[in-house]
Order: structure tokens, then C-alpha cells, then sequence
């Protein structure tokens, strides 16, 4: 197979690389771990759990190249704790013995090259719908309240329809209680650690949000109140590994998948959680910043609440390490970290094209911005190739 670039693109649409990237290669304890630098690969969804969201070798594959690639660590794609019916088909599980077993041969090949695997666990809550088949085999679509996102295509089922309605949770401790098993059933697996998916409009979100969460129990209506779900789901999973092994990753200016509160009640929401969080002990924060591309236009405004995310936020961790994500390019990495504002750095898309993206940082090599963009929900077929292509088929400098 032809990799989609096999030349050099012009200089002009390449990203620049940084004069000394010196402060993102130095060693960083997190928790437990050391890293070995301070670049991270960011959760991906990739669309090539084929045929039945268990990992297969073709996902094996992807990740041992990120690895060798020399990510400090790797955060898995949304690995989903129960069957849902996601906007995207063939993305992976994590409930089941079959999903462990997949999952060991990805942790095997990634520890193989010598690098480090955390598992993001996802429950995308009233964004999946219920005419999709891995939906139809868990129940109803749940969230904090009977409200549903504005957006939605779906493009899977016949018409392409939105989100629907939620049906509203009795006792979300039964949804935390799938949090834990899927967080044993991580450990099993191999992996080094999880990662709770907080933010981008997903179930933690939007039990955080007030715009989707309108419960007068105890789960919603005060900031406290609202932080609950997500607070003890962090304890949940800080039984199965200790804290030191748990990460979370929170979406402040919301906007992705309908969400944001006004700058006031967003401040006060996500300084209470990260506060409260970091007193659990865990390992980091994934901290997303605005990005444009991902604030959706509705109602004829911006859905997001654009701030500074790590200036907000950044003195309110007292413990755990700040990962930054969103946007970030390699110069602007460099400077994050060299001016403590962040201690690593975890790049999203430049790890779809770029299979050694911090050996590539590292050594000066160019970056493709446009074969990153076009590949990156490149939906598979059923052959072997087409979930090849745009997935495993870059090519890989050397490095002697």
C-alpha cells in the first residue's frame, strides 16, 4: 500500500519545530510512574475495533508504532465500559472478557517497546442512541436528566437522526458501579493505569454541566452537588488501582457535544471538582483549552465558554501533575513546560500521521498537518487494508 504521503509536502505547510525542545525530553514522576519525557499521546478514537469492539491485530499494531515512536505514555482511544451506541461504529470495549483479552496483546506490544498504556474509560451517557445495535444490547440511553444534546448525525442509521432524550438515572451509583468493573477489568488486561474520560460533553460532563444535569437530588443543583458523580467515580477507581494510577480528563470551555455553563458558574464548577480531586491523590489532570474547531456554531452562537484553561485552573492543583491538550504545537510545548504552566504535554492529531511524533520533535524531523486532518475518523471497511489505511501505513524515520 502507497503511504498517503510518500514525498515531502512544500515547507510552507509543514509546522515549524521548536529551537530547543530540550524541556519536553527530561524524565517526570507521575504517581508512581517516571515517564521518560513529557510527551503524551492524547485518547483517539479510531474506528477499527472490527468486527465486534474487541481489539484486534490490527489495533495491536497501531499502538506498538506509538510506542516505538517514544510517547512517554499512551492514553488508549475511549474505551467504552458498556455497550453503546456511539456516533462511531467499531470502537472498542471494555466489559468483557473477550475486550481483556484484546487488550492484553495491545499492553503486551506497547510494554514490548518500552512504553506505558493507561486505559481511558468512557460512558458517553445521552450522546449514543438507542436504534444503535451495541446500544440495544445494554438498555436504555442514560443521563443525569430527561435533556438532549443538540447535534448528533449517525450517519450509520437510516436518516441520519440526532440525539434523542435520555431516560434520566435513578441511582447513578449503578453507573459508577460499571466504572469499577471495567476498571478491573483494565488492570486484567495489563494496562498501567486508567484515565476517566471528564470532559468533551460525555457522562461525567454532563453531570458537571447545569445545562444537562437538572436533578434536585442529591447528584445535581449545587456545584457540590453536580461534582458528585465525577468524584466518586475517581474513588471507585482509586479502590481497583490506587490513586497514583488514575488520571482524569476535563473539557472546561465546553462546547463539543452542547455543553458550557457562563464563565462564572464554569470557573466555580471546575475549580470545586479539580480542588476536590486532587485531594484523592491521583496522578494528573488532562486539562483541554479552547479550540475554535471544536466549538460548535447553534442557535446562531458559539456553544463554548472560551477562558484561559491552564491559567485558571493551574493553581488549584496542588498534588498531581498538569497534563496540557488542545492544539498545542511542539513550540508553544516548549514553552508550557519550560515556564512551568505545564508539566506534560499531550498531543492529539499530530499522533494520527506521526507514529514517532516525539522522536520526530525530537530530532527536528518535519510534520504533516494535512495527512493528519484528512486520516483521522478514516472509517474502516471490512478488509484488513481499508482498516490499514490511514491507520498503520505512515512511514517511520530513523533514528540511529
Amino acid at each position: 500500500m502507497v503511504p498517503l504521503f510518500a514525498q515531502t509536502p512544500p515547507k510552507e505547510k509543514l509546522i515549524p519545530m521548536a529551537a530547543n525542545v530540550a524541556p519536553l525530553f527530561q524524565p517526570l514522576e507521575v504517581g508512581s510512574l517516571t515517564l521518560k519525557n513529557r510527551v503524551v499521546m492524547s485518547a483517539l478514537t479510531r474506528n477499527r475495533a472490527v468486527p465486534n469492539t474487541v481489539p484486534n491485530e490490527v489495533n495491536v499494531e497501531y499502538y506498538r508504532q506509538r510506542a516505538r515512536g517514544g510517547a512517554a505514555l499512551i492514553v488508549s482511544e475511549g474505551t467504552l465500559i458498556t455497550p453503546q451506541g456511539t456516533e462511531w461504529p467499531y470502537v472498542p470495549g471494555i466489559s468483557t472478557d473477550e475486550h481483556v483479552q484484546g487488550w492484553k496483546k495491545v499492553t503486551g506490544g506497547v510494554h514490548g517497546e518500552g512504553g506505558l498504556i493507561f486505559c481511558q474509560l468512557w460512558h458517553t451517557g445521552r450522546l449514543s442512541h438507542p436504534d444503535a445495535p451495541e446500544q440495544k444490547k445494554s438498555g436504555p440511553v442514560y443521563g443525569p436528566s430527561a435533556i438532549s444534546a443538540r447535534g448528533g448525525k449517525f450517519r450509520f442509521l437510516e436518516g441520519t437522526p440526532g440525539y434523542q432524550i435520555p431516560t434520566e438515572i435513578d441511582d447513578p451509583r449503578q453507573l459508577i458501579k460499571l466504572f469499577k468493573h471495567a476498571a478491573e477489568n483494565a488492570k486484567a488486561a495489563g494496562f498501567d493505569g486508567v484515565e476517566l474520560q471528564g470532559g468533551n460533553g460525555y457522562l461525567i460532563h454532563q453531570f458537571l454541566d447545569s445545562t444537562s444535569n437538572k436533578r434536585t437530588d442529591h447528584w445535581g443543583g449545587s456545584v457540590k452537588n453536580r461534582a458528585r458523580f465525577g468524584l466518586e467515580t475517581l474513588e471507585v477507581l482509586s479502590e481497583v488501582w490506587g490513586p497514583d494510577r488514575v488520571g482524569v480528563k476535563l473539557a472546561p470551555t465546553g462546547g463539543y457535544n452542547d455543553m458550557g455553563m457562563p464563565l462564572e458558574e464554569t470557573l466555580e464548577t471546575f475549580r470545586y471538582f479539580i480542588s476536590e480531586a486532587d485531594k484523592l491523590g491521583i496522578a494528573y489532570f488532562c486539562l483541554v483549552r479552547y479550540q475554535e474547531s471544536a466549538d460548535p456554531v447553534i442557535d446562531g452562537i458559539k456553544r463554548g465558554t472560551e477562558h484561559d484553561v491552564v491559567g485558571s485552573y493551574r493553581s488549584y492543583i496542588r498534588n498531581a501533575r498538569l497534563f496540557a491538550n488542545g492544539g498545542i504545537l511542539p513550540d508553544e510545548a516548549v514553552k508550557l513546560v519550560s515556564e512551568g504552566n505545564a508539566d506534560a504535554i499531550v498531543f492529539g492529531f499530530l499522533h494520527v500521521a506521526h507514529p514517532d511524533l516525539a522522536k520526530r520533535i525530537q530530532f527536528g524531523k518535519p510534520l504533516h498537518p494535512e495527512a493528519t486532518m484528512k486520516q483521522y475518523l478514516n472509517g474502516p471497511g471490512g478488509s484488513v487494508e481499508d482498516q490499514v489505511l490511514g491507520y498503520t501505513d505512515y512511514p517511520e524515520e530513523k533514528y540511529d
